[in-house]
């Protein structure tokens, strides 16, 4: 007959810790519900509270033991539990809850499994409660995914049974406190100081540019930057489904969008949004990522005088991008013939800026491409800056170069107008011959 085994000291240990962990957290909660302190004296009413019940257990813990236990409690009253350290930490930009055992973290491009553990699952669900019911948000059998937003402004997204099969989960795209800086991405090797001059010339030039990437490529990074070279004097509307754009001109109007409420109705989509901005007499209108119909409500804007128009899509290359496009345009319901549709995107979108995560978890803008106009039913495109791979060093980084392709794009006349008389040697080496080779049929002539 096997015998039972006796938990070590360090089990044991253990065990008591957790029971005075929660007899701390009771306190605290008890304390609100029968005195709530108002919200900016929370932390200090908890703190106090915390330190009374402590000293009811007459325990003697170790100094840095009980400095633990302090913060672990008042991250799970006051915060969002195991992972507020996580959130605290500046170096970390993703946060992943696969389940109450495994919690990942994306640092410096990098996932890395932390050793953040939660109790169970119910304890996963009251932190997904913690952030979501005081945005009126719910999340049950019947709606087991949500997204929200912290107070921070970092996006979260959760997902529960019987959709999430081994358990609820969590991801939250943390918010860059500091808005990162068109010098800092040269300084990052992101891009080059001719791309971003080019790229500024374009803003400024009121170019419609649609920047493309996948999934935590940088995409809205690369947004917040782009929207910095807006002048001052002009009124911008955006348009997100969480508001994550820093823009520091005077002049902005943000909208964000509304989901329905308990009973199904009033929600704003990003495409009322678009059709609201419309009548909001914007200069320019930002969207934060266009996802579906509101496409279409996008390229119809931009071909109807709202020039200098940004977004951000999801896609992996630029003419993956233009397919997407066509896709959500489609999605909009309207029964337009395919060729119509990408007449449109042909005459809206001037430039696409493909924003790429690279494997050794690099962030670099891989193509900046040109929307050249119709050729039959294809539209032409033409990179103008590209990056080029060249090998992997022995630490498993990307060695490549960022260089233009030789070609200036055939909207240099507006950049032109608008002050911006660019060099040659910005696009490489140019020739008459390449020049006039980039001269494809149906190039349309507008604004």
């Amino acid at each position: 007959m096997t015998q039972a085994r006796t938990p070590s000291a360090a089990a044991r240990g253990n065990i008591e810790l957790a029971r005075v962990r929660r007899f701390l957290i009771e306190a605290i909660s008890q304390a609100f519900e029968s005195n709530p302190p108002p919200v900016r004296k929370r932390r200090e009413f908890a703190t106090q509270v915390l330190q009374q019940a402590y000293q009811r257990t007459r325990l003697n813990l170790p100094e840095t033991l009980r400095q633990q236990l302090f913060r672990d409690v008042l991250d799970e009253v006051l915060g969002f539990g195991p992972i507020q350290p996580l959130l605290d930490d500046d170096s970390i930009s993703e946060v992943m809850v696969n389940g109450p055992d495994n919690v990942y973290v994306e640092r410096g491009g990098k996932l890395i499994k932390t050793d953040v553990k939660f109790r169970d699952d119910e304890h996963v669900l009251q932190i997904i409660d913690r952030i979501i019911l005081p945005l009126g948000r719910r999340v049950d059998a019947d709606n087991p995914t949500v997204d929200a937003r912290l107070p921070d402004g970092s996006r979260v997204n959760a997902v529960i049974p019987p959709v999430a099969i081994d358990g609820p989960s969590i991801t939250i795209r943390k918010f860059s406190k500091d808005k990162l800086t068109v010098e800092q991405l040269i300084e990052f090797g992101s891009l080059t100081p001719e791309m971003a001059e080019f790229l500024r010339a374009c803003v400024v030039s009121r170019l419609n540019i649609v920047i493309s990437g996948g999934t935590g490529s940088g995409k809205t990074t690369l947004l917040n930057v782009l929207s910095g070279f807006i002048p001052p004097d002009e009124r911008i509307v955006t348009i997100e489904d969480a508001a994550e754009l820093q823009l520091h001109q005077e002049h902005v109007v943000r909208l964000e969008t509304k989901p329905p409420n308990l009973d199904g109705r009033g929600a704003v989509t990003i495409r009322d949004l678009v059709r609201n901005a419309l009548r909001m007499r914007p200069d320019r209108i930002i969207v934060g990522e266009v996802r579906g119909g509101e496409a279409l409500d996008m390229l119809q804007a931009m071909n109807t005088g709202h020039d200098g128009s940004l977004t951000t899509a999801h896609a992996n290359s630029p003419r993956d991008a233009l397919s997407r496009l066509e896709t959500m345009a489609l999605m909009a319901g309207l029964e337009m013939p395919l060729k119509v549709i990408r007449e449109q995107i042909a005459s809206a979108v001037d430039v696409i800026v493909q924003q790429s995560r690279l494997r050794d978890g690099s962030r670099k803008v891989t193509y900046i491409t040109e929307v050249a106009g119709m050729e039959g039913d294809t539209i032409v495109m033409t990179d103008i800056f590209k990056f080029e791979q060249s090998g992997i060093d022995e630490n498993g980084k990307i060695i490549g170069q960022l260089k233009p392709t030789g070609i200036r794009p055939l909207f240099s006349e507006r950049l032109k107008v608008a002050g911006f008389d660019l060099p040659p040697q910005m696009f490489g080496a140019l020739s008459t011959n390449m020049l006039s080779s980039h001269q494809p049929p149906g190039r349309r002539r507008r604004r």
